[in-house]
């Protein structure tokens, strides 16, 4: 094997994923996953062409639709897999389908149609298409979990450590092979895939993660999240409106019944800060996928809206109250009604204190004041 790589550039002779059939499943490999098309006769197919047949079962490989060429589907040469190869169990498509808002890849069909591909509605007469993940599920015994609705299904993404990736030279390199595998005993019952990792391929997926997530990995997601039945779901359009009134109306309610700026603003931020913390328990315990930029973006920007209104209009009051009362009273008194107009309205109440009073008179005074 290592010999077969050295000699050539890639790709390499087919012989090679004989061997590394051979090498996993030896080893106790469930199931090998080739996230490769070898849709051109290539030296080695006889090889490998036996290792599919030994190894029926235990053995997937790619088959692709070529979105420039009407979605014709690039599959398995004949050699290695008869026709029609779409219909055979060891063969799935690996199309990844983005978001045509952003072109990002969230969510994965298992199954397509012939019609779907072409852009016709429905029929129950439609050819249906599986995935790679689709056929892995059916060969590890587990088809009951293949959602078959033709939908595609939100996927909950893995951190990138879930799936670490493997040179391919070292499980044929016996050092590697008895120090990190333990022989083999490293790849017992395990599900592994087989992806290209050059730069030159661009095997990578735009997700919401980053630009850069490899292909390889979505198929391993989408097994995890179909064996787990944990998908996201998206709320319903009208329940999207109703978050985003809901939350522009909120913040506005509560500018208008706490007049107390800093009272407001806190209160604002408590209110962020707990919709966060449903976003992430629905996420986490129901899959529910809540909206979030739009729903806060609305709500903060309302809230802080009406609280610069509210500051403006009472600048404003404040200055015309001091224009008013300066022309009866002294300045030092607008002040200090102005700075503390709490305690000076209280006073205007009364209040009671300690006094001690002098009454005092003039004799005479009422005939001093006659003259």
């Amino acid at each position: 094997a290592i010999e077969l790589i050295t000699e050539r550039p890639y790709p390499w002779s087919r012989e090679l994923w004989a061997l590394l059939l051979d090498r996993l499943c030896g080893a106790g490999a469930r199931l090998v996953l080739f996230d490769l098309v070898f849709n051109n006769p290539g030296d080695g197919d006889h090889a490998f062409h036996d290792a599919l047949d030994r190894y029926r079962g235990k053995v997937v490989l790619a088959a692709n639709f070529d979105a420039a060429n009407a979605m014709q589907a690039i599959v398995p040469n004949d050699f290695l897999i008869p026709p029609s190869q779409m219909a055979d169990p060891r063969v799935g498509y690996v199309n990844f389908f983005p978001d045509p808002l952003d072109l990002r890849t969230r969510a994965i069909p298992y199954t397509l149609t012939d019609r779907m591909l072409a852009g016709l509605p429905p029929d129950p007469s439609a050819e249906v298409f599986y995935s790679l993940a689709a056929r892995g599920l059916a060969q590890l015994g587990r088809a009951q979990d293949i959602p078959r609705d033709n939908v595609a299904h939100l996927l909950r993404f893995t951190a990138d450590e879930a799936y670490p990736p493997i040179p391919l030279y070292e499980v044929f390199d016996d050092k590697f092979w008895h120090q990190n595998f333990h022989a083999g005993a490293f790849f017992k019952d395990k599900i592994v895939i087989v992806g290209a990792s050059a730069q030159v391929s661009h095997d990578v997926v735009d997700t919401p993660l980053g630009p850069d997530r490899p292909g390889p990995k979505l198929h391993l997601e989408a097994m995890a999240a179909a064996m787990a039945h944990q998908f996201l779901h998206m709320t319903p359009l009208w329940v999207d409106y109703i978050l985003v009134v809901a939350a522009g109306l909120l913040a506005w309610g509560l500018i208008g019944f706490f007049r107390h700026p800093q009272t407001a603003f806190l209160l604002l931020v408590g209110v962020t800060a707990v919709y966060l913390a449903v976003i992430r328990l629905l996420y986490d315990f129901t899959g529910l996928f809540l909206l979030s930029v739009p729903v806060l973006a609305v709500f903060l920007l309302s809230g802080l809206f009406s609280l610069g209104y509210e500051f403006m209009m009472e600048r404003l009051e404040t200055l015309r109250t001091r224009r008013t009362l300066e022309r009866y009273v002294s300045k030092n008194l607008v002040k200090e009604i102005l700075d503390n107009p709490d305690s000076f309205y209280s006073s205007l109440k009364g209040v009671r204190i300690p006094a001690t009073v002098l009454f005092s008179d003039i004799v005479g005074f009422t005939s001093l004041t006659e003259h």
